[in-house]
């Protein structure tokens, strides 16, 4: 009976909230780290994801891989590891020739790596839910949460619209869009939505009632894409996009991800001037994203992510990780800056 009840607990543990999590980590000043770049691992690793599906190209040719990648972030210290399905939708698959029902399945693919990486990290690591990243809060679980992407309608279109926002859909037609990816995401065993780089608040408002209308059950995070650090790339006021956002129960945390690092400690204080709700953000490395090229341009002296993380943690974010050029390494001395 003992090893019944303490499955049973280990169970519920493994489905925590995030709102639960959030709260257990902000109870020992630890904020939560979100794992980081996935195209730039994938291609580390020799997959090429110069193509229109970018790092979903992997659930085809290398899915091993993608959960290799997720598992070097949980073993840098991540918390949360965000699938794989940023730029895999059903349409995008389809456009390059997949069928409906294969496209389903390579959905169904991402959440599986993920889900795998996090087994794989708790047999290695047999104590890993049994303390916070080190030994100093031994009555506090490691959380370990699995979160579904669901990029934005932008990224369907592959030429750098989720960094514009210049695009417009009915409401219809963006819960269309996005509705069985997030059937797939939820029945497949995520703990969260994603809702990530988002630059249109038409599309915000539209996936925030997708979520309370089919998925009443699940929570979410609402992470924009920025112009500037008061502004999303269609010029929405920050604070209105979030004041969007904080209006829904089930949306647990807002922040901004995929945004140069210098715009991050700002783009906080417009945000916390209209919610009280936990701030995330994961911003890029600091080299110079052109969508018009698809290339980057490195910035030698930008500051880490473990250097900065300090001032953001200050100005009010809970929940803080790296979106492209980000590195295992990166999320590793990042995790350290807090937990060592």
């Amino acid at each position: 009976m003992t090893m019944v009840i303490m499955l049973m607990a280990h169970n519920l543990l493994r489905r925590q909230s995030l709102h639960s999590v959030i709260q257990q980590a902000l109870a020992v000043q630890s904020p939560i780290i979100i794992d980081g770049a996935m195209a730039t691992e994938l291609e580390y690793r020799g997959v090429d994801t110069t193509s229109e599906l970018w790092s979903a190209i992997a659930l085809i040719q290398a899915p091993q891989s993608v959960r290799d990648v997720h598992e070097a972030y949980f073993e840098a210290g991540a918390n949360i590891a965000i699938t794989d399905t940023y730029q895999a939708n059903i349409a995008a698959f389809e456009k390059c020739g997949i069928s409906h029902e294969k496209s389903e399945r390579l959905i169904g693919t991402a959440v599986s790596a993920a889900l795998e990486a996090r087994e794989r990290y708790r047999r290695h690591h047999v104590n890993a839910d049994d303390a916070f990243v080190n030994d100093s809060f031994p009555n506090y679980a490691r959380p370990l949460l699995v979160a579904g992407s669901v990029g934005p309608y932008g990224a369907f279109l592959a030429d750098g619209s989720e960094y514009t926002g210049d695009y417009h859909l009915s409401a219809a037609a963006y819960r269309d869009f996005h509705r069985r990816r997030m059937q797939i995401l939820s029945e497949s065993g995520i703990d969260l939505f994603a809702f990530e780089t988002m630059s249109n608040i038409g599309e915000v408002q539209a996936l925030i009632g997708l979520l309370s209308e089919d998925f009443s059950d699940r929570e979410a995070w609402v992470s924009f894409s920025l112009s500037d650090s008061g502004h999303l790339c269609d010029g929405t006021s920050l604070e209105t996009a979030a004041t969007v956002a904080d209006a829904c129960p089930q949306i647990s945390a807002i922040g901004v991800n995929c945004v140069q690092p210098e715009l991050v400690t700002d783009a906080i204080g417009h945000i916390s001037a209209v919610t009280a709700k936990p701030i995330i953000v994961y911003p890029n490395n600091g080299d110079v994203y052109h969508p018009d090229t698809k290339t980057w341009t490195s910035c030698a002296d930008a500051l880490s992510l473990s250097d900065l993380a300090p001032r953001w943690v200050e100005a009010g974010a809970s929940l803080i990780g790296g979106c492209c050029r980000t590195s295992p390494t990166d999320i590793h001395n990042l995790a350290q800056a807090f937990h060592q």
